[in-house]
């Protein structure tokens, strides 16, 4: 997604026409185009398979809201199913969080979706996931991989996800496993067998998602859980401890 949309913005003020196949369809993309269009670009293609730029001369300001974060809410549901809450997420487009919502139907959490909000009542005892494969939107999305493993460490029974975006996406394992999760990795598969608790400890985010996985099992292990490397999630996440402190959660950054 972000080659296209870094191309997109070059392709914007470039002499000529550019044309982008095989081009992310993710909603950021068509949202990115809609403000750029606003500012004056000719972006024709947006939220396809092919994107066609004519480049302008200048490019003026405008004014734009940006989409609500599909992927922060994904989290944030995870963060309800693990601790078995119950919680209301507002401003969302519920077309765009649609790919996540079966994972948690199936893993036994009630969805109720109203308007622009998305209400979760999570049971005591999550079941398992069968499968989760990550593929181009809208298929579900390689972002809420890691956090929704991190959910299903506590499930009951076996659930597998299957990478197929990105190479080495499962950074996050290890340090669950020191949690406690029980998660076995090959290639692209990755086989979590739910346990009955995590126990906290110190642990080391390696990546933005992989971040926000460890702070989701954080919240439901026993114990108290240290996370490093907070630099990856304030790149995705706009103070995340003090939204979920404000839920409930014992959760500080020191």
């Amino acid at each position: 997604m972000g080659a296209t949309e870094n191309i997109i913005i070059a392709a914007s003020r470039a002499k000529g026409t550019t044309i982008i196949t095989n081009a992310a369809r993710e909603p950021e993309i068509w949202d990115l185009a809609d403000f750029l269009n606003s500012c004056g670009a000719k972006i024709h293609g947006a939220g396809e398979g092919t994107i066609i730029i004519e480049g302008v001369n200048h490019l003026s300001g405008c004014e734009h809201n940006v989409i609500p974060d599909r992927i922060a809410a994904a989290t944030y549901l995870t963060a309800a199913a693990i601790t078995g809450s119950t919680l209301t997420i507002t401003g969302v487009i519920p077309e765009h969080i649609a790919p996540v919502i079966p994972v948690f139907e199936e893993c036994g959490c009630k969805i109720d979706i109203i308007d622009h909000k998305i209400k979760i009542t999570a049971p005591k005892q999550l079941g398992r996931v069968k499968s989760v494969r990550t593929m181009p939107f809208p298929g579900f999305p390689t972002d809420a991989q890691a956090p929704v493993m991190a959910m299903t460490t506590l499930s009951e029974g076996t659930s597998i996800f299957v990478e197929n975006i990105f190479e080495s996406r499962y950074k996050h394992v290890g340090e669950l496993l020191r949690l406690g999760a029980n998660i076995k990795v090959e290639g692209r598969v990755a086989v979590v067998e739910g346990v009955r608790r995590l126990s906290g400890a110190p642990v080391e985010a390696a990546d933005l998602r992989g971040g926000a996985a460890l702070v989701v099992a954080g919240l439901a292990a026993q114990g108290t859980t240290q996370i490093s490397g907070l630099k990856y999630m304030d790149r995705g996440y706009e103070s995340i401890e003090k939204s979920l402190a404000m839920l409930g959660a014992d959760i500080k950054r020191i």
